[in-house]
């Protein structure tokens, strides 16, 4: 008999989620224009307090709020396991949605909205999951930590990293932890899908570029451009393609493809492999170098003046390992006379694809989809693992969704018409259990 599961967080694990949607939590960048998560770190209290589980909640600054909660173990004596996940959101603009942005509808077998995959839905179903559990009894066999923090959106100083500095007694005796952007489904065929879990991820390296030169009318013949010097530094590094650098999360997950898909990859030119993965290889691919995007431009101030500086911002991201290698690549590539100064810098972070966790992870995916196969990669964007693992937690991404063969999950990231399956949530409910019983 296929196993039902946990009935009641399978049956409101959706609702859980568009509340949560229809809270808005927009991270700008900047506290004075954003909405704050304090409303929605409340909503989570309440949500918690109704089956008896307390919590705390924590500001770093006016609404910028994160929630921490314990849940008791069989075994107080192991290390307690971090669930953690953010209650923020990047912007959105409804002109450009199906749905309003922040309604949380359901429509079509999804739920609708920001924040839908990013990350409010494996929120939604640890949620759903430790309510069932206090109204039935159910105990872990170690403590749970949940942490649902602000502020990830924008480097996590005001959430995770901010927790990590002011209030790591809380976490003081984690030692693994899991959270987003792992445990998703990519179908090979009916029968095989592998299931990525995240055990990397890309350090971050955000930047200011600034290129002076000498001011004067537009309308005069200048050779000591700022703009000129600007433009000419953000287009190497837009489009310089990095040399390929396999990293054993990396070279894991190839290896995997190539026995899935019966073919053989070549190691210095695996894109031509994965674009068979679809719309998800954008993001593999991109954690198979290190990158340097421009994003944004600012100079001058009138068409006739030629301005004395002129600035951009560049996303940087480095694989494990290879800070060092990727200063080196931006000195080159930018060349003299622009300056650079960090906007954020993080580490990458990476570890492993083993050990009891990983056992528990395989078995709980295989036992809800007889047709899994989890394999480990890196993760081009960034995690608050950047902030745990600084405690010496083990970070993983898992976030299990069994996704339909013909989503492209990848472009729903920031997207538009951001939405996730209620079946893929109510899948992940039922791997959790599983694992979160076992572990």
């Amino acid at each position: 008999m296929q196993n039902r599961g946990p009935v009641q967080a399978q049956a409101e694990v959706a609702e859980l989620l568009s509340e949560l949607i229809r809270i808005d939590t927009t991270n700008t960048g900047d506290t004075a224009t954003s909405a704050g998560e304090r409303v929605a770190a409340e909503w989570v209290a309440g949500k918690l307090d109704e089956v008896g589980i307390g919590s705390q909640i924590l500001e770093s600054e006016r609404g910028r709020a994160s929630l921490v909660a314990r849940i008791p173990g069989a075994d107080p004596s192991r290390p307690a396991l971090l669930v953690h996940g953010h209650l923020d959101v990047v912007p959105a603009d409804p002109a450009e949605w199906s749905v309003h942005p922040f309604s949380g509808e359901e429509r079509d077998g999804y739920v609708w909205g920001r924040g839908a995959v990013d990350m409010k839905d494996m929120d939604a179903m640890v949620l759903a999951l430790v309510r069932e559990w206090a109204r039935t009894g159910v105990q872990p066999p170690r403590d749970i930590m949940l942490a649902y923090v602000a502020d990830e959106e924008a480097g996590g100083k005001l959430g995770a990293r901010w927790l990590v500095d002011e209030h790591p007694d809380l976490f003081a005796d984690c030692s693994e932890a899991i959270s987003e952007v792992g445990g998703f489904s990519i179908t090979v065929r009916d029968d095989l899908r592998l299931y990525l879990v995240q055990t990397a991820e890309k350090g971050l390296a955000w930047m200011r570029l600034t290129a002076g030169g000498r001011p004067g009318h537009g309308s005069f013949v200048h050779d000591d451009n700022a703009v000129t010097r600007l433009c000419q530094a953000v287009a190497r590094l837009g489009s310089a393609r990095l040399p390929t650098v396999l990293t054993p999360p990396m070279r894991q997950f190839l290896a995997a493809v190539e026995e899935a898909y019966g073919i053989e990859i070549d190691p210095d030119e695996p894109e031509e492999a994965l674009a068979r993965l679809g719309s998800i290889s954008r993001m593999l691919g991109a954690a198979l170098r290190n990158t340097a995007n421009p994003t944004m431009l600012q100079a001058g101030y009138k068409t006739n003046v030629i301005p004395g500086t002129a600035s951009a911002t560049v996303d940087g991201r480095f694989l494990h390992g290879q800070a060092e290698e990727f200063e080196r690549q931006l000195a080159s590539l930018i060349g003299e006379g622009v300056q650079r100064e960090w906007i954020v810098h993080d580490q990458a972070v990476e570890t492993t694809f083993d050990g009891p966790l990983v056992d528990q992870m395989v078995a709980a995916l295989k036992s809800e989809d007889g047709g899994a196969r989890p394999v480990p990669f890196t993760m081009s964007g960034g995690t608050d693992a950047k902030s745990f693992e600084r405690l010496g937690i083990r970070c993983f991404g898992f976030s299990p969704l069994r996704l339909p063969a013909d989503l492209d999950f990848a472009s729903l990231f920031h997207g538009i018409d951001e939405r996730v399956p209620v079946e893929s949530l109510r899948f992940g409910v039922r791997v959790l259990d599983r694992f979160l019983r076992a572990v």
